[in-house]
């Protein structure tokens, strides 16, 4: 079948913006490729791509709805499997539905395990086939239902990086025996290096999944206020439904969302990035080429793996949430 005539369906999971940030570049070339493409999604990643792409018709996809707790975590998480299986489950319903109603023929799912369809070509895209959980045990158990999955019902596995050494997921997605062989598609990211003038000495873009993304908000926020230096910084709460601006202080703004243009401009004029140490964007950081301090989610294994990764490397000053400390880790980035 030939490019022009392809109806894609692209349905990035909604956790933090991430794994929709990372599908603006291949939305981009599907379109310039010829395929009438469609997005699918919920929540806060569904109001970005309807932002970045208005003109193209978009989805509403059942959410795994996942809450992420500061004690208890393993117990609370696997408390939760349930939830998340009758999530796949209505997903790949609402998948079936779909492509019968609009015609598809081809699905990339960012890590939406219910979105493939027998009649379709089913790509799965992941930097993170060999998930990490603190239980070694119920690790193998989660690899092998993950890789099985994927090798099952999807037709190939698309991995958002490079193949060879040095690479950007090191052990999560290198060196792993699967009957659908690992595409290595390379880094995506929506930034380019801009050479713009230095406006902001930080800049913070939060993100990811509630209540930890506003635990971090509220931590920068009022360090922000007591720091002893006049800062000149921007605060980015990711929050994609929203639209407040307003000052924190004098020298510190804050905005609740911004566009793929703008907030490359803002990463760009900052000396400091302070972030997440989600995949899609430590992209976005070696793309940009910033100076960055990580912040992983508590208790998400694959971050704080992340996090240590570059922090071994000296690529990125990394600190917890518990111990985060604004002006040591300005400081430390400086040094």
């Amino acid at each position: 079948m030939k490019d022009e005539q392809k109806i894609t369906l692209i349905t990035p999971l909604n956790w933090g913006l991430g794994h929709a940030t990372r599908c603006i570049p291949l939305i981009q070339e599907f379109l310039q490729k010829g395929h009438q493409v469609i997005l699918a999604s919920d929540g806060r990643a569904l109001k970005l791509l309807k932002i970045e792409f208005p003109n193209l018709k978009t989805l509403e996809l059942p959410s795994y709805n996942i809450f992420y707790p500061q004690e208890h975590f393993l117990l609370r998480m696997l408390l939760q499997f349930p939830k998340v299986i009758y999530a796949i489950i209505a997903e790949h319903l609402a998948i079936r539905k779909i492509v019968r109603q609009h015609g598809i023929n081809e699905i990339l799912s960012d890590n939406r395990f219910g979105c493939f369809h027998l009649k379709c070509q089913n790509i799965f895209m992941t930097h993170q086939i060999n998930i990490i959980i603190p239980n070694h045990f119920l690790q193998n158990i989660i690899r092998w239902i993950n890789k099985t999955w994927i090798n099952t019902f999807f037709d190939q596995c698309w991995i958002p990086d490079v193949e060879g050494s040095p690479n950007l997921s090191g052990k999560l997605s290198h060196n792993i025996p699967m009957r659908n062989v690992p595409v290595y598609i390379g880094t995506l990211s929506r930034m380019k290096k801009l050479e713009i003038v230095e406006k902001y000495d930080w800049v913070a873009i939060l993100s990811g999944p509630e209540p930890q993304r506003t635990y971090l908000e509220k931590k920068i926020i009022k360090q922000a206020k007591k720091s002893r230096k006049s800062y000149k910084a921007l605060i980015i709460g990711g929050k994609s439904e929203q639209q407040q601006q307003y000052e924190i202080t004098e020298n510190i703004q804050y905005i609740s969302f911004l566009s793929t243009e703008a907030l490359n401009e803002a990463m760009c004029a900052a000396k400091v990035i302070i972030c997440r140490s989600g995949y899609s964007t430590i992209m976005d950081l070696i793309k940009t080429q910033n100076s960055a301090i990580l912040i992983p989610t508590p208790k998400q294994t694959e971050q704080e793996y992340l996090a240590q990764h570059f922090l071994a490397q000296g690529i990125f000053f990394s600190q917890t949430q518990e111990e985060f400390d604004l002006e040591y880790a300005l400081e430390s980035v400086s040094q």
